[in-house]
C-alpha cells in the first residue's frame, strides 16, 4: 500500500454514560491507534450537541498529546469563523512546542451547532465587519509564519512561542472553492467525503485543488467500518440514515435527526424547511472488503491518506473495526 490511514474522533456519549466515559474511550481509542500504526488522530469540534463531548478540540488534543509518544494529533476541524486567527495560532503554536513535529491545525468554516450556539460564540462580533473565510484564512497563516525574531519596526502581533516546526495545515472541505483556497495558500486540502462521498464532487474538487498549485498529495475522509463478517458489517450500518435540511433560505446541512432538523431552524428562524432522509455512503465490510475499496479510492484519485470516520451508533464497535482495519501489519498504516 501506498497510502496512510488516519482516524477521525467526536467523542460520542453513549446512552447512559457520562461525558466522562466518552472522552476516557476517546483516550483509548487514540492509544490503541498509536500501537496499530495510525498515522493520525483528529478531534472534531461540535456546539451544543448533548451527545457528543467535542466543543474544544484543541484542548482535548492537549490531553492526547501528553498522553501518546508518536503518533500526530490535531484538529478535524477547528471552526475558524468563531474565533480570533491570532489566538488560534498562538494555540497551535504552543501545541507544537509542547510536542514539536506531532501537530496538526484541520480547518473547516462550518458552524459545527444550532443557531443559538453559533450566536454565542460570536457573540462580540460585529456582523458588518465579519471578513471573509478567505479573509480569516490570510490572516491566520499569517500569524503562523511570523518569525522568531522579526527585524525593523513591529507591523502586526506575532504568535509566540515559536516552535521548532509550525503546525502542518490542512483546510477541510467538501467543494472546488475550500480546494482552490487551500492549493493557493499551499495547504494540504482534506476532501470530506464522509458527509458528500459523491465521487465526480471528490474529482472536480481535487482538480481545483491541483489547479489552485496544490502540490501535496490529498486526504480523504472516509465513513468506514469493518466486520470480522461481510454480513455483520453490513447489518449495522445499513439502518445509518442522515437528515438533509434544507432551510427557505437555502440554507442546507445534514443533521442527526428529524428532531434536531425541526430544533434547528426554529433556531435559525426559518419560515419554512424541508427535509430529506438520505442514506450516506458507508464503505462497510470485511476489512479485506474495505481496504479494497480504499485500494479503489487511492488508485483512481491518488490519495495519500484516508482519515477514517465511523458513525456514531456504531461507536461501541469502533475499536474493533479499527484494529481489524490496521489488520496484522501495522506499517501499512505508518
Amino acid at each position: 500500500m501506498t497510502y496512510s490511514l488516519s482516524l477521525l474522533d467526536k467523542s460520542p456519549i453513549l446512552e447512559g454514560e457520562t461525558a466522562v466515559a466518552a472522552l476516557q474511550r476517546t483516550t483509548s481509542l487514540v492509544q490503541a491507534a498509536e500501537r496499530l500504526g495510525y498515522r493520525r488522530f483528529w478531534l472534531a469540534e461540535h456546539h451544543d450537541f448533548p451527545g457528543l463531548a467535542s466543543p474544544a478540540p484543541e484542548v482535548l488534543a492537549a490531553y492526547l498529546l501528553a498522553r501518546t509518544q508518536r503518533i500526530r494529533i490535531g484538529t478535524g476541524g477547528v471552526l475558524l469563523p468563531h474565533y480570533s486567527p491570532y489566538k488560534v495560532a498562538e494555540t497551535f503554536n504552543l501545541l507544537a512546542s509542547l510536542a514539536p513535529g506531532r501537530v496538526d491545525l484541520g480547518i473547516g468554516k462550518a458552524p459545527g451547532g444550532l443557531p443559538l450556539a453559533t450566536k454565542a460564540l460570536r457573540v462580540l462580533h460585529d456582523p458588518a465587519r465579519s471578513p471573509s473565510f478567505e479573509a480569516l484564512l490570510d490572516e491566520l497563516d499569517g500569524f503562523l509564519a511570523t518569525p522568531p525574531e522579526a527585524p525593523g519596526p513591529q507591523e502586526k502581533a506575532r504568535a509566540f512561542p515559536v516552535p521548532p516546526a509550525t503546525p502542518e495545515r490542512f483546510l477541510l472541505g467538501a467543494s472546488p472553492d475550500s480546494a482552490r483556497q487551500a492549493g493557493e495558500r499551499g495547504w494540504h486540502f482534506v476532501f470530506a467525503g464522509h458527509h458528500n462521498g459523491d465521487p465526480k464532487a471528490i474529482e472536480v474538487s481535487l482538480e481545483a485543488y491541483a489547479r489552485a498549485g496544490g502540490s501535496a498529495a490529498p486526504l480523504l475522509a472516509v465513513a468506514a467500518f469493518a466486520a470480522p463478517t461481510a454480513e455483520e458489517a453490513l447489518s449495522l450500518t445499513e439502518n445509518h440514515r442522515v437528515i438533509r435540511l434544507t432551510l427557505d433560505d437555502g440554507q442546507n446541512l445534514n443533521l442527526g435527526s428529524e428532531e434536531q432538523a425541526a430544533e434547528y431552524a426554529r433556531q435559525a428562524g426559518a419560515a419554512a424547511y424541508r427535509t430529506e432522509i438520505r442514506k450516506p455512503h458507508i464503505l462497510a465490510g470485511t476489512p479485506e472488503q474495505v481496504r479494497r475499496e480504499l485500494d479503489a479510492l487511492h488508485a483512481r484519485f491518488g490519495i495519500a491518506e484516508f482519515v477514517i470516520d465511523t458513525p456514531v451508533a456504531l461507536t461501541a464497535r469502533r475499536l474493533a473495526s479499527v484494529t481489524l482495519l490496521a489488520g496484522e501489519a501495522p506499517a501499512l498504516a505508518a
